[in-house]
Order: structure tokens, then sequence, then C-alpha cells
């Protein structure tokens, strides 16, 4: 099942991407040129709205964007509250 924020990402690459076909969620989204230096920013921008939280720079690490799955696991997957 797809959540409506990883609706939302997905609309925004196959967007930029209509030759793309199937965007799988293991695609390697930077490999398969999915998302690319260009919309990079704007696809940075798209993920702050999504979760409602600014997102630093400096604490990126490029694997968070590699597939769905990470990016699912990395911005959307709350931890539970203990």
């Amino acid at each position: 099942m797809t959540t409506e924020p990883m609706q939302a990402v997905r609309e925004f690459i196959t967007g930029r991407n209509p030759k793309l076909g199937v965007l799988t969620d293991d695609l390697d989204l930077i490999d398969s040129r999915a998302i690319n230096s260009l919309a990079f920013v704007e696809f940075i921008f798209l993920l702050e709205e999504l979760t409602g939280e600014p997102i630093d720079p400096e604490e990126l690490d490029l694997d968070d964007f590699r597939t769905l799955l990470a990016l699912e696991a990395r911005f959307f997957k709350k931890e539970p509250v203990r």
C-alpha cells in the first residue's frame, strides 16, 4: 500500500521522467537518473513540505535517496514513542 506522501514522491519522479517506465520500490533512483542534480533541490523542498520538517543538507546521506524504500524509511517512517 502506498501512503499519500509516497504517492506524491512517485508523482514528482514520474512527472519529471515520463520515459522512466515502471517505478519499482527498489529501483536505484540515482543510477537510473530518476532524481538528477537539477531536480534534487526541488525534491528536497518537496520532502520538507511532505514531512513538515526542515532537511539539513549537511546531514544528508546519498543512500537515503537511492530507492523509494530508502526514502520511505528515512523520511516517512516514524519511530514508535516509548
